[in-house]
């Protein structure tokens, strides 16, 4: 009798072909172009905003003549010369003073907004937010209608044309940010964390400077280079109680505005040399600074 068993020719024959799966190669592509295209976006978009910065560079390196023309000059012999006019005209006092007014402004809205911020965020009390709000609502009157007062006040007091007094005004001009930035960062600190240190028996002082500050370390970073570009390129207050001793960087800019015309070379060498210690700072806590900007970006 014949056996009803199929041969593997049969099964073999009989079986489902299984076809391959195609690589998706056109998802693939478009993600490609798609990656490309935002790059170079991005590095279009980083000269547009860079080029300023790289034209003033130029500048400064530049004659006179060559720089106040109606057509740039792309090539050109580079000169020292207009850096030595402005080491000349005595930049050394004003660098001076706008490192000192901000460097202690800095460091006295981190004394003080750190405290703060832990206050408002890890053990927050009540009217915690008409707190926040009374902080942020001295940014709303403009400078320019509380500067006859301050005025009267820095004179009556006999503290007009010091760094001292710019100092505590640039600490009173940037601690309100800094405590709003500095509490959201404080707030992305998680509680099981600060929790465990407890039952371990820290102290308060041990709590924040154990724990919380090297957690929070990149977001008190980017707070303290905002207020340093704030302090550093303050005019206005500068302007109106400084005269001789105390004059800042940008007034030192202003100099070169003279009735004779202005001096495009040397303006832009001056501005090159007080650019160069907040792009210092700035490079070097760029990594702080970026993880600092994106803490609690992502969850």
């Amino acid at each position: 009798m014949a056996s009803a068993t199929p041969t593997a020719g049969t099964r073999s024959a009989e079986a489902p072909v299984r076809s391959r799966p195609r690589p998706r190669r056109a998802g693939s592509r478009r993600r490609l172009i798609g990656q490309v295209s935002w790059t170079a976006g991005a590095w279009v978009a980083a000269l547009v905003f860079f080029f300023p910065v790289l034209w003033m560079a130029l500048t400064a390196f530049k004659q006179e003549s060559a720089a106040y023309t109606t057509t740039p000059h792309l090539v050109f012999r580079p000169t020292l010369a207009q850096f030595r006019a402005v080491f000349d005209a005595g930049i050394g006092p004003y660098l001076a003073n706008s490192a000192t007014a901000t460097v202690l402004s800095t460091v006295l809205v981190l004394v003080l907004g750190i405290p703060a911020a832990y206050a408002l965020s890890i053990r927050p009390v009540r009217k915690t937010r008409d707190v926040l709000f009374f902080f942020i609502s001295t940014k709303m009157l403009p400078g320019v209608a509380a500067i006859i007062p301050v005025y009267l006040a820095v004179r009556d007091l006999g503290a007009l044309d010091s760094v001292w007094t710019l100092m505590v005004l640039y600490t009173a001009m940037n601690l309100p940010i800094a405590v709003w930035m500095m509490r959201s960062f404080f707030l992305e600190v998680p509680g099981e964390v600060l929790e465990a240190a407890r039952v371990d028996g820290v102290t308060l002082r041990q709590e924040i400077t154990r724990i919380l500050l090297p957690i929070v370390a990149p977001g008190i970073a980017a707070t303290a280079l905002i207020c340093v570009i704030f302090s550093w390129n303050e005019f206005f207050l500068a302007l109106n109680l400084t005269s001789v001793r105390a004059g800042t960087m940008p007034i030192f800019l202003v100099g070169f505005m003279s009735s004779e015309g202005l001096y495009w070379a040397k303006l832009a060498a001056a501005a090159t040399l007080a650019c160069l210690p907040v792009l210092l700072a700035g490079w070097l806590a760029q990594k702080q600074l970026v993880r600092g900007l994106s803490m609690g970006a992502v969850k």
